[in-house]
């Protein structure tokens, strides 16, 4: 038999399909996970518990929707290949049900820079995608309307989704939003926070630029 060129692909995905669920950014079977390979992409499939998922059930997929194999792709395949069809820097997308993300979601708000980290997602803000039915086109490109110049955004009663140019850091990045939202709710619930301006802002985010950059020389 032919050696499978994504077989370490289709293993890392099970485990940040696993790790998701393990740092409870995800729950269950809902959420997904993908990765850039070749002319399209890898992602988990539709229904299949992650703690008893195997690599050969990860479903390869062109940017057009088609699949191989014998296990059908995540319902929300839609998003995933929208973000790799307009934003070529993306080599991981992850979209999650994070409990924190998705409270925030059903208000259909942007979350404004209460804390300097939300340029963890690339901007001043977090974001809210207009709400469309699940797995439609209409919701892929509501969320690529709210990821204009950003790496994560809240989808509107449903969750959040985000991309970084690898599995860990799209991981990490899920993680991050999640700890924000949840910042953000702690903070509305003892009083009303007090809001970043857009000059202290675009200086924050000048300074990500470099953030968590190990190539670089130590600042002096």
């Amino acid at each position: 038999m032919p050696t499978d060129p994504y077989r370490e692909l289709r293993r890392a995905v099970v485990e940040t399909c696993r790790r998701m669920n393990a740092i409870g950014v995800n729950q269950g079977t809902v959420g997904n996970v993908s990765v850039r390979g070749g002319d399209g992409f890898l992602i988990s499939p539709t229904g299949v518990p992650y703690d008893r998922l195997a690599p050969e059930q990860v479903v390869a997929m062109d940017l057009g929707g088609g699949w191989s194999g014998d296990w059908r792709p995540s319902s929300e395949w839609r998003i995933h290949a929208a973000v790799y069809g307009a934003r070529p820097e993306a080599g991981a997308v992850i979209h999650t049900h994070a409990p924190h993300a998705t409270a925030l979601s059903c208000l259909r708000r942007d979350i404004p820079a209460f804390h300097y980290m939300m340029a963890v997602a690339g901007g001043a803000s977090l974001r809210c995608a207009e709400y469309a039915t699940y797995g439609t086109p209409e919701l892929a490109a509501n969320m690529l309307r709210a990821l204009e110049d950003r790496t994560a955004c809240l989808l509107a009663n449903h969750g959040a989704v985000g991309f970084a140019p690898g599995l860990e850091a799209a991981l990490a990045l899920m993680a991050e939003v999640e700890n924000l939202c949840r910042q953000y709710i702690l903070a509305r619930q003892a009083g009303e926070p007090v809001i970043l301006d857009a000059a202290e802002m675009t200086r924050v985010l000048e300074i990500f630029k470099t953030y968590g950059r190990q190539d670089l020389p130590a600042p002096r």
